[in-house]
């Protein structure tokens, strides 16, 4: 197509791909392209009032001290032996009284503590995810897809119960493993009573191994296997192979499983909050995801002080940098193949013998331990368990009957309403940032492509203190002031944090859709927007479904915002605010076992919705991948 003439009354202005047009010709006559617009400026607005206004308020409250720009309260929190000490004194780590080891950890401090639980997390999380991925990525025997489906099993969401049931399970007198281990079987020296900053990282590790688990099985499976093939031919076996050629090809998922694994354990408030509200442990509630949530208790009254918000900003800060530098570290390095795995059938050897005896040993501890968490939630909620005892004694399903209880009820549509609107929006912000990225080039969409993923970064608990501040500061007594109404902000949370599943999924879809069918149509004489809802959204729509499906999931089981904005008003509390509560006993209705009959309603709505993507929408039911 020729260039347009363009006279000297006429003015363009290139706007990415597309030209807004002023000429005048004695009157103005505009072409505005609306939809490119629209598709930047919308979502720029939903990010900057969501996440730059809140987060700039936090950050600049947190240097102020009496009106004036200051370092004192870093200064103070970092001074201070209460959240950073190199000298402990307190604390249990393979200390023995009488028959009893305890393992509680060190305490160094609510800081120290956090960064030593996160990356203790983040290496046994590791370890049992490449281990497990790669023995299902490259090896072949007999029970290998039942194996792939129980590796699910520990991802299935029971917040604060998790953690409860493994305190149980570690009880030194009353405990199920300490029963078999020491009393029947007498393979342990002593008891073990496992809890403290060590508890919380192991349940952390088994809730959150499957991630790394499955990046570094997907990344594992993209290799193209001519590539070791040749190496082999070079001479490279063995270990020397995997360290040399698969393991830098396949780092990058792994370093995605492990940035989030990272930061999903400090901003963990279900473990620290589980292991509390099973037996009080004081080491429990040295890290700063509780620190900031207890401090949270001065907002019913109007007030964050200026520590809870340094404190926010460190953690906020260390969530920031780590995700950056191990981003920065991947990309400094090409890990790139010409072709992708899938196009061949992938590099898999038959074992058998001793080999696949290491196997099946490896996979069977993996998937038992790995599920007690599962396991013993589904047990709470249908046994008499949680009154006490080695064993439970009697099935019953009281405790789901217990659901239809006007107060369960309750938190259980609030969850419902609240996560169906924040789907909505979520879909609305997700595919027009997505359309955005994959569509046009230039500087906004690169801005879009870093705010729809940076949310996975952002940690629930310091977002939570962020829109606390900026609303009661900003609209106070209006619908979003969450002194009068968290319900509101509850969705726009919902929102923000789990957009990334539905902007990647759609931008995957995009990705399957070459632009020449929008440019037929548009060579046609349709516009922009005929051309998305009739060429675009009937081609990605399976993957508009998913990523809603993906979005709704995660929005129901969200607890960091859920606890903290939803105490501010209990009857708007929504299914994690009231497991919080019933685990951290401040209501009694049937105590824990609610709370874990709760978690196997919010474990049941998961599994549904791996069986609709894997199997209704031909999807895989992605987790937490960039």
């Amino acid at each position: 197509m020729p260039a347009p003439l363009v006279d000297e009354n006429s003015l363009i202005f290139c706007f990415s791909t597309n030209y807004f047009v002023v000429r005048m010709d004695g009157l103005w006559r505009k072409h505005i392209d609306l939809f490119l617009l629209i598709s930047h400026v919308i979502p720029l607005i939903f990010f900057a009032f969501l996440f730059i206004f809140p987060l700039s308020l936090l950050l600049s409250s947190s240097f102020l001290y009496y009106g004036k720009p200051s370092l004192y309260w870093f200064s103070s929190i970092f001074s201070d032996t209460y959240f950073v000490n190199f000298n402990p004194r307190t604390g249990y780590l393979f200390d023995v009284y009488g028959d009893t080891m305890y393992i509680w950890g060190l305490d160094y401090g609510i800081i120290l503590n956090t960064l030593i639980v996160a990356l203790t997390t983040m290496i046994l999380s590791t370890v049992m995810g490449l281990i497990s991925a790669f023995i299902l990525a490259r090896y072949d025997f007999p029970g290998k897809n039942l194996f792939r489906v129980l590796l699910y099993t520990p991802m299935l969401a029971t917040p604060f119960v998790n953690a409860y049931v493994l305190g149980k399970l570690f009880h030194p007198t009353s405990g199920l493993i300490n029963y078999i281990f020491y009393d029947l079987l007498h393979i342990l020296p002593y008891r073990i009573d496992l809890n403290g900053l060590v508890g919380i990282s192991i349940a952390q590790s088994l809730s959150y191994f499957p991630i790394v688990y499955l990046n570094f099985q997907a990344s594992l499976l993209n290799i193209d296997p001519s590539l070791e093939e040749q190496a082999e031919n070079l001479g490279a076996k063995g270990f020397s192979l995997f360290r040399r050629v698969t393991f830098p090809l396949a780092l990058p998922g792994l370093t995605a499983g492990m940035i989030i694994t990272f930061i999903f354990s400090m901003e963990d408030l279900s473990a620290p909050i589980g292991f509390i509200g099973y037996s009080g442990n004081p080491l429990a509630k040295k890290v700063m995801s509780y620190y900031i949530f207890q401090s949270f208790s001065e907002a019913m009254r109007g007030v964050i002080t200026p520590e809870t918000s340094a404190l926010s900003v460190i953690l906020l800060s260390i969530s920031i940098i780590g995700f950056i530098l191990i981003k920065r570290y991947v990309s400094l390095k090409t890990y790139a193949s010409l072709s992708r795995g899938g196009r061949w059938n992938p590099r898999v050897r038959r074992i058998s013998g001793f080999k696949l005896l290491i196997v099946y040993v490896f996979l069977v501890v993996l998937v038992l331990v790995g599920s007690m968490p599962q396991v013993g939630t589904v047990i709470l909620a249908s046994t008499d368990w949680v009154l006490g005892g080695v064993t439970p004694k009697s099935f019953s399903l009281e405790y789901f009957y217990r659901l239809l209880h006007p107060s369960v009820s309750r938190a259980i549509s609030n969850s419902v309403i609240y996560s169906s609107i924040a789907v909505l929006i979520a879909v609305l912000i997700g595919a027009s940032s997505a359309y955005c990225v994959a569509r046009f080039k230039g500087f906004l969409a690169s801005i879009l492509d870093i705010l729809s993923t940076i949310p996975i970064a952002i940690p629930g608990i310091v977002l939570a203190v962020g829109y606390f501040m900026f609303f009661t500061s900003f609209f106070r007594w209006t619908l979003l002031d969450p002194l009068i109404d968290p319900a509101p902000l509850l969705i726009l949370a919902y929102s923000f944090r789990r957009l990334p599943f539905a902007a990647r999924s759609i931008f995957a879809g995009l990705q399957q859709v070459h632009v020449s069918l929008e440019e037929a149509a548009m060579n046609l004489g349709a516009n922009r927007f005929q051309t998305l809802f009739r060429i675009v959204l009937p081609l990605i729509l399976m993957n508009i479904f998913g990523g809603a499906i993906l979005t709704f999931v995660y929005c129901m089981s969200e607890s960091s915002t859920s606890v903290t904005l939803g105490a501010l008003r209990w009857d708007r509390g929504p299914i994690t605010f009231y497991i919080n509560q019933v685990v951290y006993g401040s209501i009694v209705v049937g105590a824990a076992s609610v709370g874990a009959a709760l978690c196997v309603l919010l474990m049941t709505i998961q599994i549904l919705a791996i069986i609709i993507s894997n199997y209704v929408l031909k999807q895989r039911f992605a987790i937490y991948g960039f």
